[in-house]
C-alpha cells in the first residue's frame, strides 16, 4: 500500500529511485544460421543461447547440413523420412551404411570427418555471435570442441549459475538418451545432479523442456521429445520466476505456468530467426 506522504512526494514531483533494466535475447536451436545469429543481440545487453548451433540435416530442406554434404539430397531425404516415421532401426542401419561409404570414400575414421565438418560451422558461428553473451549446451552439439572456438565476452555455462542483470540464472546444457543417439546426451541422473548444482535462482536456462506433456510434444513431426522430470521436480521445489528453453521446434504449447513460474520455449531460431526478448 502507497501511504498519503508517498502520494503527496510524487504529487509534489519526487520520482523513485532509477532502476536499470536488463534486455536480453535468448536463441536456441540455432542449427548452422549463422548470418541471422551475428544480428540476434541487436538492440539487447546480452544474448543467450540455449545451444544446438550445429546443423546435422534440415527436416525442412534435406539439401542443408552436414548429413547433406556427405551423403547428398536423395540419401538425406530417405533417412529424415525413417526417423519422421519413427522407424528408427532402419535409420540407424541405413545410416551405417553411408557413412562405410563415405569412410571408405575419404580415408579416415568417421569420427574424424564429422568433426572437421563440425569445426568448419562452429568457427563460423562463434564469430559471428555478438558479446556479451550466455551459452549452454544443446543436445546435438559437441562440448569439447567448444574451448576452440570461444571468444572472450562469450561465457558457457552448463550447471551452473551466472548473475545477469542482478538476478541469478542457471544454465544446463544437453539432452536426455534418445533412440536418436545425438552427441551430447546424459542419463537421467546425471541430468539430475546438474539441475541440483544450481540450487534457488531466478531464472533457469535449459535446453530441453521440463517433462510436461504439452511442452514436449512436436506437433510437425508428431511425437513426444524427452522433457526432464528433475527440472520439473526442481521447478515445482524452488519456484523460479522464469525458465527458458528450446529443443522443441513446433511445440503444442509454447507457454505453460507451473505454479508461480513461467516456462517459455523460446522457439526454433534456424525456423523463426528471431530471437525470444525478455527484460528484468
Amino acid at each position: 500500500m502507497v501511504r498519503p506522504a508517498a502520494r503527496s512526494a510524487v504529487r509534489r514531483g519526487a520520482h523513485p529511485p532509477r532502476v536499470e533494466r536488463v534486455r536480453l535475447h535468448v536463441v536456441s536451436d540455432v542449427h548452422g544460421t549463422a548470418d541471422d545469429l551475428a544480428r540476434a543481440g541487436d538492440g539487447a545487453d546480452a544474448l543467450v543461447c540455449l545451444g544446438d548451433l550445429v546443423l546435422y540435416l534440415d527436416y525442412a530442406d534435406p539439401s542443408q547440413g552436414l548429413y547433406a554434404d556427405l551423403f547428398g539430397t536423395e540419401s538425406t531425404e530417405h533417412f529424415i523420412a525413417l526417423r519422421t516415421e519413427g522407424r528408427f532401426a532402419e535409420a540407424s542401419a541405413f545410416s551405417r551404411t553411408l557413412w562405410e561409404d563415405v569412410v571408405a570414400r575419404e580415408g579416415r575414421p568417421r569420427h574424424d570427418v564429422v568433426e572437421s565438418k563440425v569445426r568448419a560451422q562452429y568457427a563460423a558461428l562463434f564469430a559471428a555471435m555478438p558479446v556479451p553473451s550466455y551459452l549452454t549446451y544443446g543436445n546435438v552439439d559437441l562440448p569439447h570442441l567448444w574451448p576452440d572456438y570461444v571468444r572472450p565476452g562469450q561465457t558457457v555455462l552448463d550447471g551452473e549459475v551466472a548473475e545477469i542483470g542482478g538476478l541469478r540464472v542457471g544454465f544446463v546444457g544437453g539432452g536426455l538418451v534418445s533412440p536418436m543417439s545425438t552427441p551430447y546426451e546424459v542419463t537421467p541422473e546425471e541430468y539430475a545432479a546438474k539441475v541440483a548444482a544450481l540450487g534457488e535462482v531466478d531464472v533457469i536456462c535449459a535446453h530441453i523442456p521440463p517433462a510436461v506433456p504439452e511442452l514436449c510434444y512436436d506437433v510437425l513431426a508428431r511425437r513426444f521429445e524427452l522433457g526432464s522430470r528433475a527440472l520439473l521436480e526442481h521447478i515445482e521445489a524452488t519456484a523460479p520466476r522464469l525458465v527458458l528453453f528450446g529443443h522443441v521446434h513446433n511445440p503444442l504449447v509454447a507457454h505453460r505456468r507451473i505454479g508461480r513460474t513461467e516456462c517459455v520455449n523460446v522457439g526454433h531460431f534456424r525456423g523463426t530467426r528471431r530471437p525470444y526478448a525478455v527484460r528484468w
